[in-house]
């Protein structure tokens, strides 16, 4: 409720702005446009059906073409775009990975080297989600994988539910910021941004986020001393690293071939897919049966992404016919604030949406709008990209409606409240949140790989 406040009461700001300005706005279309977006998402109809009936029925009003006509034409373009292939590729790739068992192997080894430090199990969370994501790209297939390793090995311990909770949380929203985060694609799609200049972009960030989430258990671990386990000779701690070279040869493969230039991230994807596929089969798990649930798995995921992008995609073409964010950007660039208090305003409405949106639907129906408005404002569509990614994961674990907070919850083998994970989520969340300030006064952060890599 909050967040439907907060954003009607930008909108109310946006009209009262356009009506005192030199610059048009179609307000009574951007009214009915937000009046039938409340009356629908408000009555729980899926956000796809929402978009789509939005972009049917403005269309319909105000489109001097055949609806039939805009539609085909305006659907075609994105599912022909070869970057979107790489979606279902990597949603694959981790389905396949999810049933190899390779991530039980992950979370062994790190444990070994991390499980002495103070806060123990919960760096081994943070890492082992963190190196998951490289070959994953999907938040909830890392919180999900990771999860059903971690929780067990937490039984009949004195560790913290809710930090338990709380970091495997975080490490899984990793998932869409740490290359080749699926987040990204999209993005790129919607704003014909170089996806692999994204991903260069992201190492620095998500380092940086993977590195405060470490201070953060640092910090409890010290205020809430645990009994270390017994330390265990070098030579078992080098043996354990073998269960790592799967992992890492599969994160050479995906972003070793996108960073050095000699595949897309679509047949980066696809690489991929085939290296999962070969230790799977290393691993005696590759059977007709697996192959048929992680396809099916992913071909739910691709159809329920796709419809969002789909309706997302007739939407803003229908808000481009009535020049709707051409008239918001430059309206807003020629208001006497400065360009960050802007920014400031636009990351409040993604954290306020993030509240009870989910995530990809978050983005899918507002970079469109909001994109021209930042790049009038001056500000690099690259490090804007990465800004979105951030906010998207503080969406996956923000309360209510954190979809990877839910993932955890539907986990535990302790009965428990939902309200644990929100409460061990607020310290990571915190991070975010000071990491998107840092970019904001740093963009340097994201823009200085790109620039010396191109």
């Amino acid at each position: 409720m909050i967040a439907i406040v907060f954003l009607l009461g930008l909108l109310a700001v946006t009209i009262f702005a356009a009506a005192t300005g030199a610059q048009a706005l179609p307000t009574a279309e951007i009214l009915m446009l937000v009046g039938i977006f409340v009356l629908f998402f408000g009555s729980g109809v899926y956000i796809a059906a929402v978009l789509g009936i939005l972009g049917v029925l403005v269309g319909f009003l105000f489109s001097d073409r055949p609806w039939w006509a805009f539609m085909g034409q305006t659907l075609w373009g994105p599912s022909s775009n070869f970057v979107l292939v790489a979606v279902p590729l990597f949603l694959l790739m981790g389905e396949i990975l999810l049933r190899a068992g390779l991530s039980d192997r992950l979370y062994r080894a790190l444990n070994v080297w991390l499980n002495r430090m103070p806060g123990g199990l919960l760096h081994t969370n943070i890492v082992s989600c963190a190196v998951f994501s490289a070959i994953s790209g999907s938040s909830v297939a890392t919180a999900a994988t990771m999860g059903s390793v971690a929780l067990p090995y937490f039984q009949d311990t004195k560790y913290s539910q809710r930090m338990v909770l709380g970091s495997l949380a975080a490490g899984g929203a990793l998932g869409n910021l740490i290359p080749p985060g699926i987040t990204f694609i999209i993005y790129g799609l919607i704003t014909e941004t170089s996806v692999g200049a994204l991903y260069i972009a992201a190492i620095i960030p998500s380092l940086l986020v993977t590195g405060l989430f470490i201070m953060v258990i640092l910090a409890h671990g010290l205020t809430h001393p645990m009994e270390k386990p017994a330390k265990l000779p070098l030579g078992v701690k080098l043996r354990a690293l073998i269960d790592l070279v799967p992992t890492l040869l599969l994160i050479l493969l995906v972003l070793g071939s996108i960073y050095g230039g000699f595949a897309t991230p679509t047949e980066a994807a696809a690489l991929g897919v085939v290296g999962a596929a070969v230790f799977a089969a290393l691993e005696g798990k590759l059977t007709v049966r697996m192959l048929n649930a992680s396809a099916e798995a992913t071909a739910r995921n691709t159809a329920l992404l796709g419809l969002i992008i789909f309706g997302a995609y007739l939407l803003n073409y229908i808000l481009t016919l009535i020049n709707v964010p051409q008239a918001l950007a430059g309206m807003i660039s020629g208001l006497p604030i400065p360009p960050w208090a802007i920014m400031l305003c636009i990351i409040a409405l993604y954290v306020a949406l993030g509240t009870f949106m989910e995530g990809f639907s978050m983005i899918i129906t507002t970079v469109p709008v909001v994109f021209p408005i930042v790049t009038a404002l001056g500000y690099d569509p690259i490090w804007f990209g990465v800004i979105v990614t951030m906010l998207v994961e503080i969406a996956q674990i923000s309360p209510p409606d954190g979809t990877v907070m839910y993932v955890l919850q539907g986990m535990r083998s302790r009965p428990g409240p939902i309200t644990d994970v929100f409460a061990g989520v607020m310290p990571f969340l915190a991070v975010y949140l000071l990491a998107v300030a840092l970019l904001m006064i740093f963009p340097s952060l994201a823009l200085w790989l790109p620039r010396i890599m191109s």
